[in-house]
């Protein structure tokens, strides 16, 4: 073999070791911006459940010691103790009765069993005891949708003014609607704004789908009630942020610093709204302790 292809065979070992020395640090390399990549989204993910931690540590503080969840109870007895609040209910009430038996019925006929066959899988034969309450909670919610977006709005408003009203709240409640009368004969009278669209899809999905959490035994019911509660919690006082004529950015801040206390009105009116076939004399009772207190 002459010197020149031995020196070429020497060049090319030395250049296939480069060539590999190269590789292997670009692998190794690639592995350390990976492993760190992982190492920077777990402790990523690690500081968001601690600050998301805190903060539910915070608003539900903030909702024990806020008493807003009393509220609920409060516009259960007040409504009671008003009847000539009640006239004004009968008609809606008798359509939303109506409308309860069709879509209860129709839940039964055609969810209950699937549901009941689910269920089974984590509650064994209790499945088909369990599953009816879970059938009810999603006939309720799919009966208050409706009945909210085709008459029981208006009815809310109403009602909703006619305890400011009564609570000396006139200036606040004239910024919506007429008053007609004076003194203790004051009476509600024409609508001047536009009304307010009271119930959501969004609202209504993100009810159904948690709602099996309440499957979950204390701590799954808790945390559904939570996290409606946290959701729905504010546009109880729509009413109340449109006669302010609050803008968007006024309502985020007023949200803002009472996240404690929508998140424990809104809790304990989901609280009330899961007992059977009473939904909607809570959706009344709670537009009034809605009222009562923003009256306060």
């Amino acid at each position: 073999m002459s010197t020149s292809d031995q020196t070429l065979r020497e060049r090319t070992a030395r250049l296939n070791e480069a060539n590999a020395g190269d590789l292997k640090n670009e692998v190794a390399s690639s592995s350390r911006a990976a492993t760190d990549k992982a190492v920077a989204a777990s402790k990523d993910t690690k500081d968001i459940a601690i600050q998301q931690m805190k903060t539910a540590a915070t608003i539900g503080g903030e909702a024990v010691t806020s008493g807003a969840y009393l509220y609920p109870v409060e516009g259960i007895y007040y409504i009671l103790r008003h009847p000539h609040l009640w006239k004004p209910l009968f008609i809606p009430m008798l359509f939303t009765a109506a409308l309860s038996l069709v879509i209860t019925s129709f839940m039964f006929f055609f969810t209950y069993l699937p549901q009941a066959a689910v269920l089974t899988l984590f509650n064994g034969p209790l499945a088909f005891a369990t599953a009816v309450p879970l059938v009810l909670g999603e006939s309720s919610a799919i009966i208050l949708f409706l009945a909210k977006a085709f008459w029981l709005a208006p009815v809310l408003e109403n009602l909703f003014d006619e305890v400011l009203l009564a609570q000396g709240m006139t200036s606040l409640v004239a910024q919506g609607r007429e008053i007609d009368g004076s003194g203790k004969g004051k009476r509600l009278g024409k609508a001047l704004m536009a009304p307010l669209h009271r119930f959501s899809k969004e609202g209504l999905i993100q009810y159904l789908l948690s709602f099996p959490l309440n499957f979950i035994p204390i701590v799954g019911t808790v945390f559904f009630l939570f996290y409606n509660g946290n959701k729905q919690g504010p546009n109880h006082h729509a009413r109340y942020f449109q006669l302010k004529k609050f803008n968007d950015a006024q309502k985020k801040e007023e949200i803002r610093k009472r996240r404690g206390s929508y998140t424990a009105f809104g809790t304990a009116v989901l609280a009330l709204n899961l007992i059977p076939g009473a939904s909607i004399f809570f959706a009344l009772s709670s537009a009034v302790g809605a009222a009562l207190w923003a009256a306060d």
